[in-house]
């Protein structure tokens, strides 16, 4: 007698079986990091300068590694777990020009199933960071090797690394290293002619920088590139002043996190902070120059709000190591009496900023307006942020872009700093040579 029928199976279903049992039976041989991740590499990007080159990876989810060095010659090695050598990978050789102060040249080869190895030939002895960062903006999961310098050539940043935190306003410190930029020869000035008798030191701060374009335009201009080159003629128009000394809190493309942008600006004792943009607003046709100050009570119009939490965002989007995020002076409550102090004088110095920046364009409004942007937290310097221009709108791009317009809005910082110091000479500190 036949034995009890099995159910019919359909085709489909025996497919679908069969298909999973194969991926199960594969998965279990690959070795372990190999394409389960299911991460890819979508851009490779180097920022090459003086003060750091950066290295970003930047990727559909997020990338393990592993870092070692080697000696005799200079080389660090990043093994990437969890991808394979793509098309983006092998592109990062051919992005490392010959004048990078750091790397010789780059390797990407694969060293095993599922693991990408970078091979950085170094030009010196460097002190290397990587780590990783989430989503953020336009950015996918992204993997930064930031190469510093083991021994640092510029001063001032040879200082701040040997600052955990700056100086307090209440003390009195000593005489910081002078920083690498050229004080202007004073032997020959004729001393009656001076209204203030010490150096001023003036600091200037193009936001954003490498990974953080800042805004960008509707023709595609990044804000970045339009407020250093600003910045460049301010501090040109400065140096033929017999009395000043600038600073800048970068002179190229990288990026600078905001609480180092500050500590730069406290570690060479400024009389004067000023954080130079050219942002964007969710209206086209956003126009004018505004000038911003710090407020300790919160933002005086909703734009200002919004502004303050964009530029506050820098950090995130340029990418900063978690450790090196938090300041004390920064997270501290405001202390009283200094910044109550400082506050005044940020005012009285916004004030005669935008009355020489109304000469050149219009004012998108015509008061100082206040919010809390961090990278304006000195408690000890006034400090203004100047919106030089809306890149977001079409004409102002225009304008910003054009030489001949950079350089008018130069001259009206440059008169608007004059002013200022006109009717507020700081007190003396450092006296001018004798001439």
């Amino acid at each position: 007698m036949p034995g009890p029928t099995r159910p019919l199976i359909p085709d489909a279903h025996r497919r679908t079986v069969l298909r999973a049992a194969v991926t199960t039976l594969l998965l279990s041989v690959i070795p372990k990091g190999f394409a389960a991740t299911d991460s890819r590499v979508v851009a490779v990007r180097v920022w090459p300068a003086q003060a750091y080159t950066r290295i970003t990876i930047e990727s559909t989810a997020p990338l393990s590694f592993n870092q070692f060095s080697l000696k005799n010659p200079e080389r660090l090695v990043v093994d990437l777990d969890g991808i394979d050598l793509n098309g983006e990978l092998q592109t990062l050789a051919g992005k490392v020009n010959a004048d990078d102060p750091y790397i010789q040249q780059l390797r990407a080869a694969r060293n095993k199933p599922g693991t990408v190895r970078l091979v950085l030939d170094l030009k010196t002895d460097v002190k290397p960071q990587v780590f990783t960062l989430a989503p953020v903006g336009e950015y996918q999961h992204r993997l930064v090797i930031d190469l510093y310098p083991a021994v640092q050539n510029d001063p001032l940043l040879a200082f701040l690394d040997d600052q955990t935190t700056p100086p307090t306003p209440a003390a009195k410190q000593p005489e910081p290293a002078k920083p690498a930029e050229p004080q202007t020869k004073t032997t020959n000035v004729d001393r009656k002619d001076l209204k203030i008798d010490r150096l001023i030191t003036v600091v200037l701060d193009p936001g954003h920088g490498g990974e953080d374009p800042g805004a960008i335009g509707p023709q595609g201009n990044h804000e970045k590139t339009v407020v250093l080159s600003i910045a460049r003629k301010v501090k040109a128009l400065l140096e033929n002043e017999p009395n000043m000394r600038v600073v800048m809190t970068r002179d190229d493309d990288f990026f600078v996190p905001l609480g180092v942008r500050v500590k730069k600006a406290r570690a060479v004792q400024a009389d004067l902070f000023m954080s130079i943009h050219a942002d964007a607003f969710i209206k086209p046709d956003a126009n004018g120059s505004s000038v911003f100050v710090l407020s300790d009570r919160g933002a005086t119009s909703t734009a200002a709000k919004w502004l303050a939490q964009t530029q506050n965002d820098a950090d995130l989007i340029g990418g900063v190591k978690i450790a090196n995020v938090k300041d004390v002076h920064l997270a501290k409550t405001l202390m009283d009496l200094t910044q109550t102090a400082t506050l005044n004088d940020s005012m009285k110095f916004g004030n005669a900023m935008l009355s020489q920046l109304k000469q050149i364009n219009r004012l998108h409004k015509n008061h100082v307006e206040q919010a809390g942007f961090a990278v304006l937290k000195a408690p000890d310097i006034p400090s203004i942020l100047i919106e030089t221009a809306f890149i977001s709108n079409p004409a102002e791009e225009q304008k910003l872009i054009d030489e001949g317009y950079q350089q008018k809005m130069a001259q009206s910082i440059v008169s608007g700093i004059k002013a200022y110091f006109a009717k507020n000479p700081p007190l003396s500190r450092t006296k001018l040579a004798q001439g």
